[in-house]
């Protein structure tokens, strides 16, 4: 099937047309990091940078890591910006861009975010790392796409129950990390259920000057149990990313940084060098 140039634009060059990325130029290893400067921080600790690319906010650094081969690139922040990402990740590795048809042989991506978050259990202290087992999304992205058997069902439902989930808000699902990804990269870290909320303040919980829809709902989610199950941390991408990517069956993993915890109101301020400690940590491991 070729795929129409409205429903998969390119540039003038051939290359796809948001991340400005051509086949070559696309590592099996993908670090996908929200704000734009961590690129060239991540990219730094490469041995050699093959390939540097750009368009809007989503920047590219190809490269070479203790002779591992690595891509970072930044995503922007929301599940909108990954459902943009992954879908052309996955047309640059799955699909002949000069003939627009679908690759007979599927190319699987290690598909790995680092960044920061807010913990939402009283135990995990601003400074400590959180890999997300599962990824709860409550932008609705996912259910605009054929999942198949992939949504965690058992958990949505025990999440919507004790939440008392209101029937006006994006219908939630639940998808998992990639195995091998957690265990290998995430053995010393804190494991949990992450949210991906649509936005930072209201749909996050946080209230400046407009009032809340639902202000209780924060506490239901911090309460949330499915056996040995909780929500560990609360940020804006990790949903959609598993969601799609396996979906699109590539291999996916969300690490965090832990900056701030909703409950003690605590704050890190200055994380710079513990997320460049982390990125380093990622790439040693991947």
């Amino acid at each position: 099937m070729k795929i129409p140039a409205s429903e998969l634009p390119e540039q003038n060059d051939g290359a796809i047309y948001h991340l400005n990325l051509h086949a070559d130029e696309l590592a099996d290893n993908v670090l996908l990091v929200g704000d734009p400067g961590r690129v060239a921080m991540i990219s730094s600790l490469f041995d050699t940078i093959e390939v540097k690319k750009q368009n809007r906010e989503l920047i590219t650094h190809t490269g070479l890591y203790k002779g591992k081969h690595v891509s970072v690139i930044s995503t922007g922040m929301g599940t909108d910006n990954i459902d943009i990402v992954l879908t052309e990740l996955d047309a640059v590795a799955n699909i002949d861009l000069p003939t627009r048809e679908i690759k007979a042989e599927h190319r699987t991506l290690n598909l790995i975010r680092i960044g920061t978050s807010g913990a939402l259990q009283p135990d995990i202290e601003v400074g400590d790392i959180v890999a997300s087992a599962h990824g709860i999304g409550i932008d609705g992205v996912l259910q605009f796409y054929d999942y198949g058997n992939l949504n965690e069902e058992d958990i949505v439902e025990a999440f919507v129950k004790q939440t008392e989930w209101a029937p006006k808000l994006p219908y939630p699902y639940c998808t998992a990390a990639s195995p091998e990804l957690l265990g290998r990269i995430a053995v010393d870290m804190h494991h949990g259920v992450t949210i991906s909320a649509p936005g930072f303040f209201g749909p996050q919980g946080r209230q400046v000057r407009a009032n809340l829809m639902y202000p209780e709902l924060n506490r239901k989610i911090e309460a949330f149990r499915y056996n040995d199950l909780s929500v560990t941390n609360m940020e804006m991408e990790c949903s959609a990313i598993y969601g799609l990517g396996n979906v699109l069956g590539h291999r996916v993993l969300t690490v965090c940084l832990i900056i701030a915890n909703r409950l003690t109101g605590r704050f890190l301020d200055d994380y710079h060098d513990k997320m460049r400690e982390l990125a380093r940590t990622v790439l040693d491991r991947i």
